[in-house]
């Protein structure tokens, strides 16, 4: 077997790909948007079977790392949740606090700093303006489409750079 840091990366998303957060979805429905009540439910976002399978899968060929536009004040939240739901170990790359830039942004700006030094032999995203950037980019993707995001987490991942 290949020493871990050889391993190709399998890059997984959060939220909509692995944690459904349906629940929580109507903090971002009120004016203002409740951020801080959207993320502290986040520990209980019921897991996505799709997303689940396919990282566990992953995981018997490449090292899984995590990508998320999560803010970093709930890392430990966060990977409570992987570790709860049987996901695999891996490092999770999160937002800065104070970062508001698009989603699509600062993860192709990760995915690119990755491949430096890994094959980034795929990533899974429900973000479809994510997915569009890193395939212009070169890498493979594979478009989580197996939950249902809300028009205003939508509008909050593009215009507010909060997810």
């Amino acid at each position: 077997m290949k020493e871990q840091s050889s391993r190709p990366l399998a890059v997984f998303d959060l939220d909509g790909t692995l944690a459904d957060t349906a629940h929580r979805q109507r903090f971002l429905e009120r004016v203002p948007r409740d951020w801080s009540g959207f993320f502290a439910a986040a520990s209980e976002d019921p897991p996505l079977a799709e997303g689940v399978a396919l990282a566990l899968s992953s995981a018997r060929e490449c090292e899984v790392v995590y990508l998320t536009g999560r803010p970093e004040r709930i890392r430990r939240a966060t990977v409570d949740w992987l570790a709860e739901h049987g996901l695999p170990e891996g490092r999770v790359w999160m937002r800065r606090n104070d970062d508001r830039r698009p989603a699509r942004r600062t993860k192709l700006e990760i995915l690119r700093r990755l491949a430096r030094d890994r094959e980034v032999r795929v990533l899974v995203d429900d973000d479809e303006f994510v997915c569009e950037e890193a395939e212009r980019a070169g890498f493979t993707v594979v478009r989580a489409r197996w939950a249902a995001a809300s028009a205003a987490l939508k509008d909050a991942q593009e215009r507010e750079g909060r997810t």
